[in-house]
């Protein structure tokens, strides 16, 4: 009977592979789905970066995003709204999509060091959120020609409680979702 270790399995470049493009096909999935409530439309693509990088972790993670985004900049459909194409990514609310990547190193990096600490992982996710807000909130004023205020008005102060209600709910399925996957050696 040939037996296969199960460490070399799980770190198999085929392997790792799958689960990234596992991660990104969720994103293409749920990112789209998004209720237009102005400039920037509310939507999940942050909630999936989340659970991305905490159960496969920050390098991860961040390459399951962006092979997500590099799918949309060709102009399939994978954006808010079910749109695609570089209009969109450099568009007013692209400075969110791109601030989706620093997010998920910081957010990452932090839960990758502090796992079995439910705070600190949401403290994490915070802390790249707030990131990925400055830098979407610089570039909607200077593509809308709004003031800083308005553009954070537009773009930050309403996605405040459902973004924290994400991160909840992240902090409590994921470790749970990472656990099984490990029980099951696929991680």
């Amino acid at each position: 009977m040939n037996t296969v270790n199960t460490q070399e399995k799980t770190s198999s470049i085929p392997y790792v592979l799958a689960l990234i493009g596992i991660m990104t096909a969720l994103t293409c999935v749920l990112a789209p789905l998004s209720l237009p409530i102005g400039p920037v439309p509310i939507s999940l693509t942050n909630l999936v970066i989340y659970l991305s990088i905490y159960i496969l972790g920050m390098k991860k993670g961040t390459t399951s995003y962006l092979v997500y985004l590099l799918i949309g900049l060709i102009g399939l459909p994978v954006f808010s709204g079910f749109t695609g194409g570089a209009g969109k990514l450099f568009g007013p609310t692209g400075g969110y999509l791109i601030g989706f990547i620093p997010m998920a190193i910081v957010a990452g990096i932090i839960i990758d060091r502090f796992r079995d600490s439910r705070w600190k992982c949401f403290l994490g996710m915070v802390l790249g959120t707030l990131i990925c807000y400055l830098l979407g909130t610089v570039w909607l004023a200077y593509q809308a020609n709004m003031d800083f205020k308005s553009a954070l008005f537009a773009g930050v102060i309403p996605f405040i409680p459902g973004d924290l209600i994400k991160m909840a709910v992240v902090v409590v399925i994921a470790p749970q979702i990472r656990s099984q996957l490990k029980r099951a050696h696929l991680l």
